[in-house]
């Protein structure tokens, strides 16, 4: 789980506003009262939710935004608890997770906050430069004949195995389960036998080392130690690079909205920071980070 991140972000004349929204305070300097906006879940989301956090701090200074990670399935379990303001998914709500929210007295409402590419990663030697869904679902699910590079038509440097090492996440990512569900499809289910990493840096770290590596996560996390192939839908379809453009206009294969869950309705201090996030200026910030914002923006 990532660390705990508190930034103070809000006026205190919104205290009054603050019912339904923010309820969880903390005594500040000299005896007063911070509200505090509980904010957890994906880590595909943390580094956004800290930035957001960080710079909402200059716009309204005095109540505190805790934002960690831990994965969708740790925030939609902390709002179904009530424990959590605000729960960050890369992945929609299950059925039976809002059913079982609703049983608690909790209303789950969904906001979409950015668009994301999920990238494929591979080392940066690697001499791959595409590959299509039934390829990665051939890769990546029970059933899948693809082992080794030479399947997909490549000699990798520096593997001389040349094993596929497959990298993966852990079960409660909503990154793992919207791959789950873009890409593996009929397949169901993921091979036995992948590293299943705890957030999208270490997918992205543990590719840039092992040449024979392949991973996904959100297009965020990429950097110069590895590479991104295009993806095709279909073997007549164009291969298109992940890209916050290509994630906005959905021609990327695997694009996906960016979620904030909500107990009901967001009222006061709640509203508030979410009206930021969907402003021009939050929409920017998540724009600086790598992801697509959700309309179009003007930013200075």
């Amino acid at each position: 789980m990532s660390r705990l991140f508190i930034y103070t972000v809000l006026t205190a004349s919104l205290l009054v506003l603050g019912c339904g929204g923010g309820k969880r305070s903390t005594a500040g300097g000299s005896g007063s009262k911070r509200i505090v906006i509980q904010n957890k879940g994906s880590d595909t989301l943390v580094n956004v939710a800290q930035a957001w956090a960080e710079n909402y701090a200059k716009v309204e200074p005095s109540v505190a935004i805790a934002v960690s990670g831990g994965g969708s399935g740790t925030g939609i379990s902390s709002l179904i608890n009530g424990t959590v303001d605000l729960a960050n998914t890369s992945r929609k709500m299950k059925d039976r997770e809002i059913a079982l929210a609703q049983k608690n007295g909790v209303t789950p409402v969904k906001h979409i906050v950015g668009q994301d590419a999920l990238a494929v990663f591979i080392h940066k030697n690697n001499p791959l430069n595409e590959i299509n869904i039934a390829q990665l679902a051939a890769v990546y699910g029970e059933g899948g004949t693809i082992e080794k590079w030479s399947q997909l038509g490549v000699t990798v440097p520096g593997c001389p195995s040349d094993e596929v090492i497959r990298v993966s996440r852990q079960n409660n990512s909503g990154t793992y389960a919207y791959f789950k569900k873009a890409v593996l499809g009929k397949m169901g289910e993921y091979k036995l036998g992948s590293r299943d990493m705890h957030g999208s840096k270490d997918v992205v770290e543990l590719v840039a080392k092992t040449p024979c590596a392949i991973g996904y996560s959100g297009l965020a996390y990429a950097n110069d130690h590895v590479k991104m192939p295009c993806v095709r839908k279909g073997d007549a379809e164009t291969c298109v690079h992940p890209s916050s453009k290509t994630a906005s206009d959905n021609s990327y294969p695997i694009s996906r909205p960016l979620l904030m869950y909500t107990s009901g309705a967001p009222q006061g201090v709640i509203k508030s920071y979410l009206d930021w996030i969907m402003s021009d200026t939050g929409q920017c910030i998540i724009g600086k980070k790598g992801y697509a914002p959700i309309r179009e923006v003007v930013c200075k």
